[in-house]
């Protein structure tokens, strides 16, 4: 007869599946709350202590970690002296192993636990059963995934037997689930000790969707959300309306919503190719709309909304008029859904935004051989932190205008001016080679809206004064800035010379 060990934590769908083992001449071992359901159920089971001679000690911590379990997962058949070694010892081999873990990651998402929770959910003999049943695929059938149950009995019914293709597919599987469990481990130790940067960085995603494609129609890509769920995040977001988001679609989305999370008030942010088109601020949504779409009628056409309130029927009519990619929203108002699901494939995305302001997490970026790693640009100054370097101060008006630019130009690409007043962008020079470029582009597009509350921010500092002074000459009346060039004083004195308003943060916002 056969023997399966079945350890499980989440028991969902196992009654069946032992019942298919059992109608495959399978002997059943098992352990705790599992074994008892199993009896429940009317399957007969033999306890791990009856296999092993040893009773289950230390509150449960010692119970499957015993040569009488491992000798029969890792002994190969195929070996006469692995073979005659077993009979010797009285082991008896094990043919199936089906185990999930201790829910470690339940419990240190689930504000109610402490440490010593999170510890007691550190599961030993699990993940060293399944690694002893992968390393002998050959022999060993092991499940971790509910998912495979039909298909493993499946298999049993027709054939006897798993074939060594399933069996060396579910092993692979079974050390990926370790795997991802001990770097849920690692990290949430290192998070415990304020480690930044660890020796050796574990990081594990679970598989989300297969995308239709990448960047491009020709190349294959998948989409994978962090183990550990965050709730402001594209993977949060339930999808209301519209086809699957593409790979340029959740980049796109996850810079719209970096850009949002800088605003409190009434805000909209229109975004295209990982820029900021438009972003509007008013006390209403509507008007934050009308204010956003006013910043570049052109560029909005094809991009991505995020709105920071409810979305109300007036600002759905107004949007449903262009073509638009994604629009997200805290909640969307229904007769607000009904509009906006006319158009099939426009989708629709709801996000809890009330967690917004959680802890930054780092953001990795992949190069050829290895990996960047760095915190999330959380900074932003504001009037405190700003150092007024011109005779010129600016107004309180100006000051509101060149906060907006300021939260702006932080998301947009390098080199970035923004020209903005205090309700909206006006222009955005995005990515340029130079400076001096970027300031042309974003005071291009600004210039029929340029006034006396108009100002510039630039995400770096100003290698040379030609950047203010065409500012100054095109009515910009304050800028902002880093500073920190060994040319300050040139822009200073050309800010001066035109008699407005300059000031510096003492922080840069290169964003590449």
């Amino acid at each position: 007869m056969k023997r399966a060990l079945i350890s499980l934590s989440d028991k969902s769908g196992i009654v069946e599946f032992a019942q298919g083992l059992v109608a495959n001449d399978f002997e059943i071992i098992s352990t705790g709350g599992t074994q008892k359901m199993l009896e429940e159920a009317g399957i007969k089971t033999l306890a791990v202590e009856e296999v092993t001679n040893f009773p289950e000690i230390l509150d449960g911590r010692v119970k499957t970690l015993n040569p009488y379990i491992h000798g029969g997962l890792l002994g190969r058949r195929d070996l006469s002296e692995h073979v005659a070694t077993m009979e010797k010892l009285a082991i008896r081999p094990i043919d199936l192993v089906c185990v999930n873990l201790y829910p470690f990651k339940e419990t240190i998402t689930d504000p109610s636990k402490d440490f010593a929770d999170a510890i007691e959910n550190i599961d030993i003999g699990g993940p060293s059963m399944l690694r002893s049943a992968a390393k002998n695929f050959n022999d060993v059938t092991v499940v971790v995934d509910k998912a495979d149950y039909e298909k493993v009995l499946a298999e049993l019914n027709n054939e006897g037997n798993t074939t060594l293709a399933t069996r060396k597919k579910l092993a692979a599987k079974a050390f990926e689930h370790t795997a991802s469990y001990d770097a849920m481990i690692a990290h949430y130790f290192a998070e415990q000790l304020h480690e930044v940067a660890p020796e050796k960085l574990t990081l594990t995603y679970e598989l989300e969707s297969k995308m239709r494609y990448g960047e491009n129609s020709h190349q294959p890509a998948w989409f994978y959300r962090d183990a550990l769920p965050k709730k402001y995040a594209i993977t949060s977001a339930k999808q209301l309306n519209g086809k699957q988001l593409s790979y340029n679609n959740i980049k796109d989305a996850d810079a719209a919503l970096r850009i949002a999370r800088e605003f409190e008030g009434p805000t909209v942010v229109a975004l295209k190719h990982m820029n900021p088109c438009g972003i509007g601020q008013a006390d209403n949504l509507e008007k934050a709309w009308d204010l956003a779409y006013a910043a570049d009628p052109i560029s909005i056409f094809g991009g991505i909304i995020v709105l920071n309130r409810p979305v109300d029927v007036k600002t759905a009519e107004k949007m449903h008029k262009l073509f638009l990619e994604i629009i997200i929203a805290p909640s969307f108002e229904p007769a607000a859904l009904e509009v906006l699901k006319q158009k099939k494939n426009l989708r629709l995305l709801e996000l809890d935004f009330s967690a917004k302001d959680e802890t930054p997490a780092f953001e990795t970026v992949s190069v050829m051989g290895g990996l960047l790693v760095q915190e999330q640009d959380m900074t932003l100054e504001d009037l405190a932190d700003w150092t007024v370097v011109t005779k010129k101060a600016p107004t309180k008006a100006q000051e509101k205008a060149l906060l907006l630019a300021l939260k702006a130009v932080k998301h947009t690409k390098s080199n970035a001016i923004v020209v903005a007043n205090t309700e909206r962008t006006l222009g955005i020079g995005a990515g340029q080679p130079n400076r001096i470029d970027s300031t042309k582009i974003a005071v291009g597009h600004a210039k029929e809206f340029i006034d006396a509350e108009t100002v510039l921010a630039s995400d770096a500092f100003f290698p040379m004064d030609d950047c203010v002074e065409y500012a100054a000459k095109n009515g910009i009346k304050a800028i902002i800035q880093p500073g920190g060039s060994i040319r300050d004083e040139d822009s200073i004195k050309m800010a001066d010379k035109y008699g407005i308003a300059m000031l510096t943060t003492g922080i840069r916002h290169f964003r590449h």
